[in-house]
Order: structure tokens, then C-alpha cells, then sequence
């Protein structure tokens, strides 16, 4: 138990930590409201378990040593990373309140689903975050129920970690503020996505040169 509890910390410091998925998630509780976030986090969470479950599989040491089948996976993420940085720059350019009841109204719920499973597949990194957080707790002996443990714990704190941040994000004050101050938190958002996917992009080649 002291080991699935210290793997659930562990996954939890590096769920709940800012990066392109909470951002995202946060965005869109803020201008969408909880409804449509709350089906954005089904997504990331769906995509979260296919990292796990290639982590678990071994696959995940197998990824982390084939250098272009990494670097191709890095550079895609690293592409859609980009797009949704001129996605957001677009609408820091115009934030017009009607511009954000036509996208969600022209996307449907399992369109919000298929884009939040989309964001998290197209970032290989997270089977590294996964890899590291079990590493806390298991050993080379463990078991491979054990070792499912793991995984399901992860699972769960994964899901309540993206949950929370659809909550938090979509309180009326919070949706209140981000009304008024919504040119300003797409601008940073869209300079937080282009860093992500050009340093993506970057430790791409960067792997590729050093092999």
C-alpha cells in the first residue's frame, strides 16, 4: 500500500503540474464552461491510459530507444502543438465573445472528446512521466498485478487530476474574469504552446543528432 501511495503522489506532481494538457483543459473550463471541459478531460484522460498501458507493456523502454520512431511521434506532437499555439494566437487577436459560442457549437461533444485524446497521444514525453512515477514504487521483483496496481492508481489520480482542473477553471468568477482578460490569457497561452511544440520539435533532432 506504501507503494501504490507513493506512485500515486509521484503521478500526481507530474499530472497536476502546468503543462499543453492542463492548459488547454483550464482554457476551455474558462470560456466554454464545465460541461464541454468535463468531456475535453474524458479525452486527455483516454489518451493518458494509452501512454500507461504502453508504459506497463514495456513498449515504453522500447519507444524511449528506437530514435525515429521517437523522433517521428515528437515531431507530430510538436506540429499539433504549434497549430494549437496559432489556434490560440488567432483568438487573442479577435476574442470576440461570439466567436467562442460558434466554435462550440460547431464542435460536437465527441469532437471535444476525439481532440482532448488527440492533445495527449501526440505528446510521446507522457510515457516518460509515466515510467518515472512508477518507477517510485516498483521494484524489479514486483509482480505484474503489482505492477496493473500501479497503473489503475495512476489511472485514477490522472482522471481526478484533469477533473479538478475542469472544476476549478469553470467557476462563474473565474469564467467572469477570463471574459475580461481573455486577449491577454490566449497570448500567453498560445506562447506556452509554441514553446512546447518547438522544444518538442528541437529534442527531436536533438536525439536523432546524438545518435
Amino acid at each position: 500500500m506504501l507503494s501504490l501511495l507513493n506512485i500515486g503522489l509521484a503521478f500526481f506532481v507530474i499530472a497536476v503540474s502546468p503543462g499543453p494538457a492542463n492548459i488547454s483543459n483550464a482554457t476551455i473550463a474558462m470560456s466554454l464552461g464545465r460541461k464541454i471541459s468535463l468531456i475535453y478531460v474524458a479525452g486527455l484522460s483516454v489518451g493518458l491510459v494509452f501512454w500507461g498501458l504502453v508504459a506497463a507493456s514495456g513498449f515504453g523502454v522500447i519507444l524511449q530507444s528506437s530514435v525515429y520512431l521517437l523522433m517521428t511521434l515528437k515531431v507530430f506532437g510538436g506540429l499539433y502543438l504549434l497549430w494549437l499555439a496559432f489556434l490560440s494566437a488567432k483568438a487573442a487577436v479577435s476574442p470576440d465573445s461570439q466567436s467562442v459560442q460558434a466554435e462550440s457549437s460547431s464542435t460536437s461533444y465527441a469532437g471535444w472528446f476525439v481532440k482532448g485524446v488527440v492533445l495527449n497521444i501526440s505528446n510521446p514525453k507522457t510515457v516518460v512521466a509515466w515510467m518515472a512515477a512508477l518507477s517510485v514504487g516498483l521494484g524489479s521483483n514486483d509482480s505484474t498485478a503489482f505492477l496493473m496496481s500501479g497503473v489503475l492508481v495512476c489511472i485514477g489520480v490522472g482522471f481526478a487530476t484533469n477533473a479538478l482542473y475542469s472544476v476549478i477553471f469553470s467557476f462563474n468568477g473565474v469564467m467572469a474574469w477570463y471574459q475580461h482578460a481573455s486577449r491577454w490569457i490566449n497570448g500567453a497561452v498560445s506562447g506556452l504552446f509554441a514553446v512546447a511544440g518547438a522544444g518538442l520539435i528541437r529534442s527531436a533532432f536533438s536525439r536523432e543528432s546524438a545518435s
